[in-house]
């Protein structure tokens, strides 16, 4: 049997409910919708944090993101790499297994520049901290970074740093700065900070550009004999909210929904690349965190609502922080399904070396738990079967058949479990973007959140004073099974 190829579609700050599959009526999605139609569309699918960096470090090596030297907030473009050069990742399961590797667009994940005195920093150093405002204007283009997307696995990249509102302003291809960006950039759209710019760079031509380039790559790969893995992240719908003329204005929800749009083109034009090659190809579409509703500028958020019926918005511990559509269509999968199982970004890597794998890997049994760093593959349920509940080797895990414990993490670093329909928060607030914001205390004594999503979806009601005890047998049983350390927020 040929393995599948893969594509990951990765959008940034694309909500819950912004695509017409989940629900949106003032954004159409058809591309999307097709996708969904033809496999798996999640309805309880979260990233390990409600913010970019974090996520995109746990969908790449598997792991929850408080393992990485970053414990909260995100990277900025000119932070240093938070994957250590020798990690287990993704695009290295899949090099490993023969496929030929490309990424596409927004990295976001640090990389190792050299400044002009020729110094570098270093991520896994004592007394590391992210510099979200870094302006560039101190590196040094002309020297390759260090530690980016070929370093861990892909062979092709073109792309950006980090989200379109950090410098630099220009593209990356391999392990360069592409056009030195030389010149500052003086039109500062909504929230972009101030730095260096390439010559002629335009804001609202580099999802357009990253798609040229992935969909080049994927038609050159057809009928090639080998399989290949392609991951483009989109720089939309994230700030500052440029889409380009072709689908400015084609929904109602304002620019934020324009590039919504975008992303939806996006997927169509990968799809078109993959011509016949369709049929062997698994697609996934996700996105990093959920849409932040605090910018009306960008577009309608009250009747359009980004992230459905879910309290808060990107950044908060609350469901619409980190519940994200995830749709997964290709051969062996199911089709025209809904899914309500709870599922994680994290999770991908282990499901994809399940569903990519010649099956003796796994001895012919579909009982086989297949897992990488703390992600639990899923792949059952994308055969329509219902799920294998995993029994981890440390010491104290549940037994098998017991709800899943799965956490995730505010933009704070506030952490949040959930087990079943109970669902946690270790802190007094958001963590993130909404009032309050609160604080974070992982001791596990509270006080903190606790919500029953079964009866009270839209956490209005805090259970913590009654649920309490339950909370901290929760974060017991966490520190036991995954090494986390409470009391360090």
């Amino acid at each position: 049997m040929t393995q599948p190829n893969v594509v990951i579609v990765l959008a940034d700050d694309l909500g819950w409910g912004d695509l017409s599959c989940y629900g949106a009526t003032r954004i159409h999605t058809p591309h999307l919708d097709a996708l969904a139609a033809r496999g798996v569309r999640f309805t309880d699918s979260h990233a390990s944090s409600a913010v970019c960096t974090p996520s995109r470090y746990s969908l790449m090596t598997g792991s929850y993101p408080w393992r990485s030297p970053l414990k909260s907030g995100v990277l900025g473009g000119m932070d240093p790499a938070i994957i250590e050069a020798d990690a287990p990742t993704m695009p290295r399961d899949f090099h490993d297994a023969g496929y030929r590797t490309a990424a596409f667009g927004k990295w976001h994940l640090g990389l190792g520049w050299t400044a002009l005195d020729g110094s570098t920093r270093d991520a896994f150093a004592p007394g590391f901290g992210a510099q979200m405002q870094g302006h560039g204007r101190d590196i040094d283009y002309a020297v390759p970074f260090r530690g980016g997307p070929t370093a861990l696995g892909f062979e092709t990249y073109f792309g950006i740093a980090g989200s379109l509102d950090m410098p630099p302003y220009c593209f990356l291809e391999q392990d360069r700065a592409q056009g030195f960006p030389l010149e500052e950039k003086t039109e500062l759209v909504t929230s972009q900070r101030p730095g260096l710019q390439s010559p002629g760079w335009r804001d609202d031509a580099v999802d357009t550009t990253v798609v040229a380039r992935a969909t080049d790559w994927i038609r050159a790969r057809r009928d090639g004999g080998q399989p290949f893995m392609a991951y483009i992240a989109t720089a939309a719908p994230h700030r500052p909210c440029v889409p380009p003329e072709f689908v400015r204005g084609t929904t109602g929800a304002g620019p934020r929904g324009d590039g919504v749009a975008l992303v939806d083109w996006m997927v169509g034009e990968l799809i078109e690349a993959l011509g016949d090659d369709l049929a062997n190809t698994i697609v996934v579409f996700t996105s990093d965190n959920g849409a932040p509703t605090m910018f009306p500028e960008d577009g309608d958020v009250v009747v359009h609502r980004p992230n459905g019926q879910w309290r808060g918005q990107k950044a908060d511990a609350w469901e619409a922080g980190h519940r994200v559509p995830l749709i997964v269509a290709g051969p062996g999968i199911a089709s025209n399904t809904v899914c309500h199982e709870l599922v994680s970004l994290m999770d991908v890597r282990a499901t994809l070396a399940e569903v990519t794998a010649n099956p003796a890997a796994a001895g012919n049994n579909p009982e086989t738990i297949w897992t990488a760093g703390d992600g639990v593959s899923f792949a059952s349920l994308l055969r329509g079967a219902a799920p294998v509940e995993p029994s981890a080797d440390r010491d104290g895990a549940p037994a098998p058949g017991t709800p899943r414990l799965l956490g995730h993490q505010a933009y704070d670093g506030t952490l949040v479990l959930r087990s079943g329909s109970g669902k946690a928060i270790f802190g007094t607030g958001s963590g993130g973007f909404s009032e309050p914001v609160g604080k974070p205390d992982d001791a596990g004594q509270g006080p903190g959140q606790f919500f029953d999503l079964a009866n009270d979806p839209t956490e209005t009601t805090n259970l913590w004073p009654q649920r309490a005890v339950q909370a901290l047998e929760m974060i017991e049983t966490f520190e036991r099974t995954t090494g986390f350390t409470r009391g360090t927020r």
